[in-house]
């Protein structure tokens, strides 16, 4: 098993990682010159601080609106209310209603409110997340550090080129391309407290953003040179008592969309075309909260509010049930080859990893995942003595990457806040999946003085080995390479000789199944 004790100590304060060379992290004062620069993507490397974005603003108490408000007509209140809030919402509106003549229907209504309310309350002492307002629903669930704090709450490389959407806290979204100058911003009125995004694969401008209350699908032309677009590019997928949305995932296929809500026991699978879905429905676990579609498209993992986790076949449809002991399931990857998942759970500072067997003809269709879950890895705390002092480093995993060639995973470890000294960092893993899991340290990841890492992204086709883009609390956000050679492929290498690259890379597996 891997643990803490065996990595490095992590660069002295105010050192900032630059990029890994030779299985080793590179840091220093100030960025050294990368290797192989001519042959890097020229992406930008952006600094959004909090001060220069203003927050959304909210009506203040006591303020008189500009305009006269004109009331609406009991039935299409009663629509909007179905259509943002559900059955509670009309049964509300009903109950409150001014018109004449609905004495009886306003006592009804108020009579079945009271008992759904009733039976809410219930259901929230069993579910205590519910009893949260939508800000801080998804800020406890969000993938993102600090998602109420930090001027970025959310990340997405596209699958295919060198463009990623960065959603700020002002509610907008910029999208950055290597290849073009021209950065869109992207706004619409639905368009609050954006939670996750993800670009469609096989696909060039299309991207979904998890909001508040619906999924909005943004068409973008690529040629184009608007930098605000308008919001008529934007499709909006929503549905009754399905807000706010937490997570999204495309099947690799393109075809399907995934949405998840804490609120919702079903997650969406959306036909995106028809604008139609269909609800995978379950019984217990009080909500989805985090989606993650394995890269060869045949399983799903989707994590709820309450101790439990299921795993989705993307066939038949089928879902095998892991319970957990401490917590909820709060991040997974899986492998490239959708063999294997790496989870972590709240309240304890390992990883788990489950392994997954295909079945073929009559077994098709089912999940195949195996009966336990292994511990491959202790995040535990630990503390290293350096030249500069005790550093202490260890406790939960927030979020965690597989980057596509099966070779690195990069976690965020938060650091316990009632301990001093202790820190959010991000611990680098060189990793391989076959012909028997191993998982080795390779070091710890540091950003400039005070900047804490909020959310981590692997580029999805970087040829030289993996590209690490992370954010941090500062607003910045950096792309650290990683050169390796990949065992899938030939890639390019910093060093001088490949020879001597690979054979420094054989090391005693810390972890082995066998």
């Amino acid at each position: 098993m891997c643990s803490l004790a065996l990595f490095p100590p992590p660069p002295p304060p105010g050192d900032v990682t630059a990029y890994e060379s030779n299985n080793a992290l590179v840091s220093a004062r100030e960025r050294p010159p990368l290797p192989l620069q001519s042959q890097l993507p020229a992406l930008p490397v952006l600094s959004l601080p909090r001060e220069a974005l203003k927050a959304p603003s909210r009506p203040e108490l006591g303020a008189r609106p500009p305009f006269i408000h004109h009331r609406e007509s009991l039935w299409k209140r009663c629509l909007s209310a179905w259509r943002d809030v559900g059955l509670c919402g009309v049964l509300r509106e009903l109950s409150g209603a001014e018109e004449e003549g609905l004495r009886w229907l306003k006592s009804g209504s108020s009579s079945v409110l009271a008992l759904c309310r009733g039976l809410s309350s219930l259901h929230g002492s069993l579910f205590p997340h519910l009893s949260l307002t939508s800000e801080d629903m998804i800020a406890a669930f969000s993938q993102a550090v600090d998602w109420a704090g930090c001027s970025i709450r959310a990340f997405a490389w596209h699958p295919h080129t060198s463009k990623f959407a960065v959603a700020l806290l002002d509610d907008s979204i910029r999208v950055y391309n290597s290849s073009s100058a021209t950065i869109p911003s992207l706004k619409h009125r639905l368009q609050r407290n954006v939670a996750a995004m993800a670009w469609k694969p096989l696909c060039a401008s299309i991207l979904a953003v998890a909001c508040q209350s619906c999924v909005l699908l943004w068409h973008l032309d690529p040629t184009s040179l608007s930098t605000r677009p308008s919001s008529g590019c934007a499709q909006v997928l929503s549905y009754p008592g399905h807000s706010p949305v937490t997570s999204l995932a495309w099947a690799p296929s393109g075809e399907l969309l995934l949405s998840a809500s804490p609120v919702d026991t079903a997650m969406l699978v959306w036909d995106v075309s028809t604008e139609n879905c269909v609800q995978l429905q379950w019984f217990g676990g009080g909500g989805v909260t985090y989606l993650a579609w394995s890269p060869d498209g045949s399983k799903v993992l989707a994590a709820t509010p309450s101790a439990v986790f299921r795993v989705w076949e993307a066939q038949m449809w089928t879902c095998e049930r892991w319970p957990t002991i401490t917590g909820r399931c709060q991040t997974g990857c899986w492998s490239p080859d959708g063999s294997r998942l790496l989870f972590t759970v709240l309240g304890e500072s390992v990883i788990y990893s489950l392994s997954f067997s295909e079945y073929r003809g009559e077994m098709q269709g089912q999940v195949g995942g195996s009966k336990t879950a292994s511990i491959v890895a202790d995040l535990s705390e630990t503390t290293f003595e350096t030249l500069h002092g005790e550093e202490r480093v260890g406790g939960e995993v927030h979020s965690m990457v597989w980057d596509p060639t099966g070779e690195r995973l990069a976690v965020i470890i938060r650091g316990s806040p009632d301990a001093p000294g202790s820190q959010t960092i991000i611990a680098l893993f060189r990793t391989r999946n076959s012909p028997v899991f191993e998982l080795l340290p390779c070091g710890f990841l540091r950003g400039e003085r005070g900047a804490q890492p909020q959310l981590i992204a692997f580029h999805p086709c970087f040829q030289k080995g993996a590209l690490l883009t992370v954010c941090w609390s500062t607003g910045t956000i950096s792309h650290i390479p990683l050169f390796f050679i990949s065992a899938h492929g030939p890639c390019a290498s910093p060093s001088r000789s490949p020879v001597l690259a690979s054979a420094s890379g054989r090391e005693q597996p810390l972890f082995s199944e066998l």
